[in-house]
């Protein structure tokens, strides 16, 4: 099999705008007089991510998933008209057939992974954007809908089938490739939409899908439509939407202009995030910095909390797809703590009223959920003119180890936002994460917001190593280096399941369960290939590990 998207090849790119859609139309019917916005699924056969696959019946590589994505952030911010989205095909008699079979089997796999990593998160903006910013989501299938197809759809809030006696809605991964639905597909369809267990397991295997009155009565979908009556059903549920929005933004949108980097070989600087890689020691340094003056400015997309986000959010994702081998990420913030404090309180108390400043936090909500899912092992290291303080302390609450040096003028401090305003996954804050075993301890530290020293935070739980500044050096340089050694097969799934304790939710079971990290560890070479770590153990020689994190 070919060993594409590897360190080797172009890197790739995650900034777009409408004007340069080649997959998807985006318009605003004139009969809904602005309230609805409409997205039509019209994939180009040419339009490849990559050369090499045709994107044929509405397939998608993730160039397509890339410009999905832009255009759901782009109707939370521009479009504050908006109250209700049709997702719906522009090809005849075909909604999407998934994911480009061709395209997943000439992929590397740390970029399968990754791709399927990156569709989830897309699709769970859809439901985000449903119920968090008040835009439902209605799915017209106006045309068959399989594999990754239907899970698109299974991401709206209802789904409309066209009952045409070809039209069908499908899984059909296991049957036809011996593989998993890899968006969802499985958990949505029995968590979101209650399929009964026993129908599941039919619909699952039966590779040609369910049509029409059957889809419904399965559950599969809200309702069929003949062909002659599509569009008008359409049209009535999406009104019944725009009714029951509780949408309230009103005035002009943030335009959201193109996040600006200057890249010199394995360093990325953006005006408030820097990215240095390393690949001879695969270790990365991602150091963000921290706000300046009144944060009481014009909320626009230059103001540093969209800006400096939106460029974490950059630096991740070339992190994920362009840096394969790094395995480790070490973060660093450069600024005042009271600055961070006083941007985090403003935007809160302006959140009670304004729709931009609640559409903000959300965007910093999802950034953080990305970090959480960054498969690389994340160390912050909390040094002399760190701002690990409110909503960049939940940089470091993120990480599986905070080094935190005693010495003067070292601190950390909490503020208002790390107290509900970004659950993860599991639906818990990263402070309720931490202390599951005693959850008043949460509560107490709202009367201990800091700055807190090391001595302090040690005490409080919120730094893992306090070494002084004799030791520093050394138990950093150490501990890089043990962790680097490690096995990143090894590492990812360890990290993936302690990293979300407590409850299990949709998003953990898609994103988290042991057995599916585990079935793919023990494939792997780097435990059971002739020179893996299960075969070497208690053999002369070392291990010899793929050191491609996914």
């Amino acid at each position: 099999m070919a060993d594409h998207h590897t360190q080797d090849e172009a890197p790739i790119r995650f900034e777009t705008h409408p004007s340069r859609y080649r997959h998807w139309k985006l318009d605003f019917p004139a009969v809904y007089g602005g309230r609805v916005a409409r997205l039509a699924m019209d994939v180009q056969e040419d339009g490849g991510l990559r050369p090499g696959y045709p994107l044929k019946l509405n397939s998608y590589d993730l160039g397509v998933d890339i410009e999905l994505s832009d255009a759901i952030q782009r109707l939370r911010f521009e479009h504050p008209d908006v109250r209700a989205l049709v997702v719906t095909s522009a090809k005849d008699r075909i909604f999407c057939s998934g994911a480009n079979i061709y395209m997943l089997g000439s992929s590397s796999h740390p970029f399968k992974v990754n791709f399927c990593k990156y569709t989830n998160e897309t699709r769970l903006y859809l439901e985000e954007l449903s119920e968090l910013s008040g835009i439902p989501v209605l799915c017209a299938v106006n045309g068959t809908a399989s594999g990754g197809g239907y899970e698109l759809a299974l991401a709206c809030d209802e789904i409309l089938l066209q009952d045409d006696g070809s039209t069908a809605v499908s899984l059909p991964e296991a049957p036809l490739l011996a593989v998993l639905p890899g968006t969802g597909g499985l958990t949505r369809v029995t968590d979101k939409r209650k399929v009964r267990r026993d129908l599941a397991d039919v619909f699952s295997t039966l590779a040609e899908g369910v049509r029409g009155r059957r889809a419904v009565e399965w559950r599969l979908v809200d309702e069929s439509a003949s062909r002659s009556k599509f569009e008008a059903a359409v049209k009535a549920r999406v009104e019944k939407m725009v009714e029951r929005s509780p949408r309230a933004a009103s005035g002009a949108g943030m335009e959201l202009p193109p996040v600006t980097v200057s890249r010199n070989g394995d360093v990325s600087a953006y005006k408030h995030v820097l990215l240095q890689v390393d690949r001879g020691r695969r270790v990365a340094e991602l150091t963000m910095r921290g706000p300046e003056g009144d944060p009481r400015g014009e909320l626009d997309a230059g103001h540093w909390s969209v800006a400096a986000w939106r460029e974490l959010d950059d630096a991740l994702l070339d992190l994920r797809f362009n840096h394969p081998t790094i395995g480790l990420v070490v973060l660093h913030t450069v600024g005042d703590l009271e600055a961070v404090r006083r941007f985090d309180r403003h935007l809160v108390e302006r959140a009670v009223t304004d729709w931009l400043a609640r559409e903000v936090l959300l965007l910093q909500k999802r950034v953080l959920k990305r970090l959480d899912l960054t498969a690389r092992s994340l160390f912050a290291l909390v040094e002399p003119g760190s701002c690990f303080a409110g909503s960049m302390l939940e940089i470091a609450l993120a990480a599986d180890r905070v080094f935190m040096i005693d010495a003067a003028d070292t601190n950390v401090a909490l503020s208002v936002v790390n107290f509900g305003a970004f659950p993860m996954s599991n639906g818990l804050t990263r402070l309720e994460s931490r202390f599951l075993y005693d959850p008043s301890i949460v509560t107490r530290l709202k009367d201990e917001a800091g700055p807190l020293d090391a001595g302090a935070a040690l005490k409080a739980g919120l730094v893992t190593f306090t070494p002084d500044e004799m030791d520093w050096d050394d138990e950093v340089r150490v501990a890089i280096e043990e962790r680097t050694s490690l096995s990143p097969d090894a590492m990812t799934g360890m990290e993936a399941n302690l990293r979300f304790a407590g409850p299990e939710t949709m998003e953990t079971k898609i994103f988290g369960r042991l057995s599916a990290w585990q079935n793919w560890i023990f494939q792997r070479p780097n435990a059971v290939g002739e020179a893996g770590a299960l075969t070497m153990y208690g053999q002369p020689g070392r291990p010899v590990f793929d050191y491609r994190r996914t």
